[in-house]
């Protein structure tokens, strides 16, 4: 059984396999009781925001991670899914910008995610 933190961690390796785009993960657990950990990342097509959805789901069946459900927004603008202690946002975009999380979660603490995403410029 993994950790919150641990969960959140495969995922965004996931994510970050997948070419996801500005992954970020929020703590909300001092702010929120709906989870411990939101995490944002953003798809460069519908496609693409599917695609990073179904390996992150895959990631954490193999890693005995149940999902709790999965719930898609207008043709896959916007995808949620709900690990228990993560939820998984994926958006294209525009519907990342539109919904604003970020904005909506600012009291969160962002965690620090360099040790976890691979810096290809470097």
């Amino acid at each position: 059984m993994l950790t919150a933190k641990e969960v959140a961690y495969e995922v965004t390796k996931a994510l970050d396999a997948k070419k996801g785009v500005d992954i970020k993960l929020l703590r909300i657990n001092d702010v929120s009781s709906l989870a411990d950990y939101f995490l944002i990342c953003t798809g460069t097509s519908n496609t693409h925001v599917k695609t990073l959805c179904d390996y992150a789901e895959y990631t954490l069946e193999q890693l005995g991670e149940p999902m709790l459900g999965r719930e898609g927004h207008r043709g896959n603008t916007w995808e949620l899914l709900d690990f228990g202690s993560l939820v998984v946002h994926v958006f294209t975009e525009e519907a990342r910008e539109f919904y604003g999380l970020e904005r909506l979660w600012a009291d969160a603490e962002q965690v620090d995610l360099k040790d976890i995403i691979i810096d290809e410029t470097k």
